[in-house]
């Protein structure tokens, strides 16, 4: 009996002894991961091998080194220019005083020459004027004035600035206890009326020219500003001026405008008061004298006529 030759088996080959560690051998053969070497290289090209954080600490120096570049040019240009700012200022601020110096030594001049010709007219109306000189340099506020008379203050309300003491109407606005240069017009008015000789207001002589007038809120005489209160002095018998003002209808309305929107009034009488010289005298009209006139003819004619516009 023959022998057959034993059958061998057709199956895959043994595994290899180092097939359990394909892991081990792939760490080992590829240490660097294809992606993270791929993002590496692209990094060194465009970077040129420096590192992210690097670089911005390079950009962020180099723009500090830049900046203190700039504030130390900055800096020296303006010590270098600063010298010649001083100078410029100092020359403008002495420039200033010269001018303002200049200006007030102007002013003072005008006051004098105001002052020398404001003697001469009432020098030259108390020459001329005749018997009636001083009756005319009285009137029209040429010469100052002194005697017996009363002193009425005027001024506004309490609480003009809250808006209280209620609206009063008239001429298109309305006022909530300002005294207004219709007021004072009426108190000044009224005091001629009842026998005063002269009057001033805060100092400023009243004439027969003299306009009272407004100017927004502010008051003034003869185109000078006056601020409340409003001390108004007048010449005359003290008792009875005070007395007929404040019967009369000017002194009635002063009353209303007290009572009505609180302004506030005082008068009494005074045994002297002082009125100094107007300013100014205008001579609207002129005659020439002529030998021989009398006392009615007059060598100058003012207009020294009562009464406040």
């Amino acid at each position: 009996m023959s022998q057959q030759p034993p059958i061998r088996s057709t199956g895959s080959p043994p595994p290899r002894p180092d097939a359990s560690m394909s892991l081990l051998t792939n760490v080992m053969d590829h240490a660097l991961d294809d992606g993270y070497a791929e993002a590496s290289a692209r990094r060194d090209a465009e970077g040129g091998g420096l590192p992210r954080t690097l670089r911005a600490k390079l950009g962020l120096a180099a723009g500090l080194v830049l900046a203190a570049f700039v504030v130390t040019l900055g800096a020296a240009q303006a010590q270098i220019s600063a010298p010649v700012v001083a100078k410029e200022r100092e020359e403008l601020i002495d420039r200033i005083q010269s001018e303002t110096s200049g200006a007030d030594r102007l002013e003072k001049e005008i006051e004098a020459l105001r002052t020398e010709v404001g003697e001469r007219q009432r020098k030259a109306l108390e020459q001329h004027g005749g018997d009636q000189g001083q009756l005319v340099a009285l009137l029209s506020g040429a010469t100052p004035v002194r005697g017996p008379g009363v002193r009425l203050v005027v001024d506004d309300a309490k609480d003009t600035d809250a808006g209280g003491g209620g609206p009063r109407e008239s001429d298109g606005f309305a006022d909530t206890g300002r005294v207004r240069d219709r007021d004072m017009q009426r108190v000044v008015n009224g005091l001629w009326q009842a026998g005063a000789e002269a009057i001033a207001i805060n100092g400023q002589r009243l004439t027969a020219l003299s306009a009272i007038r407004a100017a927004g809120d502010a008051i003034l005489v003869d185109n000078k500003p006056l601020v409340p209160p409003y001390t108004v002095l007048a010449v005359g018998d003290g008792k009875k001026l005070s007395t007929t003002f404040q019967d009369s209808a000017d002194g009635q309305y002063l009353h209303v405008l007290q009572e009505n929107f609180g302004i506030r009034t005082s008068i009494s009488d005074q045994g002297e008061v002082r009125l100094p010289a107007a300013p100014s005298l205008i001579v609207r009209t002129a005659q020439p004298g002529h030998a021989g006139a009398g006392a009615g003819d007059g060598q100058g004619t003012a207009d020294t006529g009562k009464g406040t516009s």
